[in-house]
């Protein structure tokens, strides 16, 4: 079963590659691997939420804008490389969360991630991994997610 397919039987599909809210390029391409850049939780153009993880954003919904995050960089690395299809695996995600003091569950936020890519991609979608903590993150996002694809051939 392709990534698409897989997309489609979890009842997901991949939204637009969002624009860059700075200075900067969605991805980059080196040799077979595809470095893409932070991915905030936009839905239609929208943060899905706003706040620290502990405090105004629960685990959950800090699980569901990482899950978001994790979409919108497929989406990047879709329109990188043509297509899901040309992803030979996903070889790392990094996980920023604004987190309230306090808050040590990054780990449990970016499992949502993890596990969505794992759906998708099997065992190619098995990767490294970094979840971190921050104090703040661009325009008051919960979460922001960096991904690292290897691309076939």
């Amino acid at each position: 079963m392709t990534p698409q397919e897989r997309l489609r039987e979890l009842g997901l599909e991949l939204p637009a590659a969002p624009k860059p809210v700075g200075v900067y390029i969605p991805a980059v391409r080196t040799g077979n691997l595809v470095f893409v850049s932070g991915q905030l939780p936009m839905k239609d153009g929208e943060l899905m939420a706003t706040g620290h993880v502990g405090a105004e954003v629960s685990l959950q919904e800090a699980q569901g804008c990482v899950r978001q995050a994790a979409l919108n960089a497929l989406a990047v690395v879709a329109a990188e490389v043509g297509g899901l299809e040309n992803v030979a695996r996903v070889v790392r995600l990094t996980g920023h969360v604004a987190s309230a003091p306090g808050f040590t569950d990054q780990a449990k936020v970016m499992n949502a991630a993890s596990e969505l890519v794992g759906e998708i991609f099997g065992d190619a979608g098995r990767h490294s991994r970094a979840a971190l903590g921050a104090a703040e993150l661009p325009l008051g996002a919960p979460i922001e997610l960096e991904m690292i694809v290897e691309v076939k051939g």
